[in-house]
């Protein structure tokens, strides 16, 4: 149900995202308050149970109070406020949106016992549920994003990771989320990998051109080595759909096969999350004139 959840929050928040990126929660590390991009209180939210479709169901209208409109950029109609103690992290506040610098301590308490009820102990809450790693920024004049969802997650280039287990802190490190490859391909302008990729295709020798047509929406996935780990044609991802839109199998492998072939010497610099390497995943529509010119249709 957890991951149904987080899902659902993902699918959701990716409909706004055009439009809505959303503002972050916030943790307090020695004596410091900085944003953070975990969404924990989330995770604990199906213990619940339900909720008739207020606040923490999946409505996300309404600030945590039920009364005023959502704002474009806190659709779940709360922050919430962490912090660090022996080695324990807690959940010390939950505000209203936007209400960092001047919120309510009261209005917060009450939100706490609304939503953790019995957890709540001395105004604050072990958050025994969630085991993995998190993340934030390091105040450094040269810190940057190295990548943004447009929506929420945002990875800088210089982070403090914890490794947690079950709300107890085992580790505390401060880690760079990028490694730069003496012939690696430059990552850090993400916009720029699509043109890149799109030149290794024009490249390529293709043959068989007059009886397969490899014209195709393209999902290229850059591995967490750097080196492209995968190619699929999103549109068609069953053996039914291939069945019914190519006139064989054959023809589809090849365009498959051909792409990976065309690609298969990249080698791009490494990009990490939490200080470990991360998959990424690169779109590709392209589109083949008969005289044999290929032409980049990603949008």
């Amino acid at each position: 149900m957890k991951q149904s959840l987080l899902i659902l929050l993902a699918i959701f928040f990716a409909k706004i995202s055009f439009a809505s990126p959303q503002v972050p929660d916030y943790l307090i590390y020695k004596n410091d308050t900085i944003p953070t991009y975990n969404l924990l209180v989330e995770q604990f939210l199906p213990q619940r149970g339900k909720d008739n479709g207020h606040l923490f169901g999946l409505s996300f209208r309404n600030s945590i109070d039920g009364e005023l409109g959502g704002s474009f950029n806190c659709w779940r109609g709360y922050q919430a406020i962490y912090k660090i103690e022996n080695n324990s992290l807690f959940v010390c506040d939950i505000i209203d949106c936007h209400a960092i610098k001047n919120f309510d301590k009261q209005n917060s308490k009450k939100y706490l016992q609304e939503i953790f009820k019995d957890k709540v102990k001395n105004n604050k809450v072990f958050v025994d549920w969630f085991s993995g790693l998190i993340s934030f920024p390091i105040r450094l004049e040269d810190n940057k994003i190295v990548r943004w969802d447009g929506v929420f997650e945002k990875i800088y280039l210089f982070e403090t990771a914890l490794e947690i287990d079950k709300g107890i802190i085992n580790k505390i490190s401060d880690v760079e989320n990028y490694t730069d490859l003496k012939n690696g391909i430059d990552r850090l302008t993400r916009d720029s990998i699509n043109s890149i990729v799109f030149k290794e295709v024009q490249r390529y020798k293709w043959k068989n051109l007059d009886k397969c047509d490899c014209s195709e929406k393209y999902i290229i996935t850059i591995g967490g080595n750097g080196k492209i780990a995968n190619v699929i044609m999103p549109d068609y991802q069953t053996k039914e759909e291939i069945e019914e839109f190519w006139d064989t199998k054959k023809e589809y492998n090849y365009c498959i096969k051909s792409m990976k072939k065309a690609l298969s010497k990249l080698q791009f610099d490494i990009i990490k999350r939490n200080g470990k390497p991360m998959e990424e995943n690169v779109l590709l529509e392209i589109w083949f004139e008969e005289n044999g010119v290929i032409e980049n249709w990603t949008y």
